[in-house]
């Protein structure tokens, strides 16, 4: 298959492969793009979510460090929040403004996935319109003096490429976008973490932590009193 024949089967198609393949570049740079966010994303934060649970109390020049530390992370948001609010507000109060923190942020995270969801609907359609055409061109070949069957069963082929296109730009954009919805589920499970650890360490109690073995960190135990 050469590069003549690729423009031959796109003006047979009267220029619908020439969209898939458009849609085709559309979807691998959405790909790329969304990986390479997501998953670094999810790995960085993951780290941070260990770092803060090593935390037994929080106040607010730690939580100003640790928003800085987090840096574009999406719970440097929320670090900034709580930050703004420490030792004004706390329980349930606290909850609700962490939580609009995280809803702020939840649009960021699936950017540009709608373009995914488009393709997979789009392409398949496409490519049988493309075919549609394609047959169009094949069968008039019948209306044509002295035509050769091959000529008929030859455009038939050419006119299914448009169709099986589609599929695979479809088929394609489907498991990533189901992998990329799942990444996005992963993040937002991190958040609600990160806000759970921060409401439980800005109540003003320490928390107990662990180490490494399971062991619980000597200054985070509450010393009990005698007599």
């Amino acid at each position: 298959m050469n590069l003549s024949y690729l423009i031959h089967l796109a003006n047979y198609s009267d220029g619908v492969l020439y969209i898939l393949g458009l849609m085709l570049l559309v979807e691998l740079a959405v790909m790329v793009d969304r990986f390479w966010y997501l998953r670094r994303t999810i790995l960085r934060g993951l780290v941070f979510v260990q770092e803060l649970g090593r935390h037994g109390r929080l106040d607010r020049e730690a939580l100003n460090t640790l928003a800085e530390d987090a840096g574009d992370l999406p719970e440097a948001a929320l670090l900034r929040t709580a930050a703004a609010h420490s030792g004004q507000v706390k329980g349930e109060a606290l909850a609700s403004r962490l939580e609009e923190s995280v809803l702020v942020i939840a649009p960021k995270l699936d950017r540009r996935l709608w373009l995914l969801d488009t393709i997979i609907t789009l392409a398949p359609l496409l490519g049988l319109f493309g075919t549609i055409i394609g047959m169009f061109h094949a069968f008039s070949v019948l209306a044509q003096p002295g035509h050769a069957p091959m000529q008929v069963t030859g455009g038939v082929a050419d006119a299914l490429v448009s169709t099986a296109s589609g599929l695979f730009i479809a088929m394609l954009g489907l498991l990533t976008f189901n992998a990329f919805n799942n990444q996005v589920r992963m993040i937002l499970l991190q958040l609600d973490s990160v806000k759970t650890m921060l409401i439980n360490r800005m109540d003003g109690q320490p928390v107990v932590t662990f180490d490494a073995e399971g062991r619980p960190n000597a200054e985070a135990v509450p010393v009990a009193r005698v007599g």
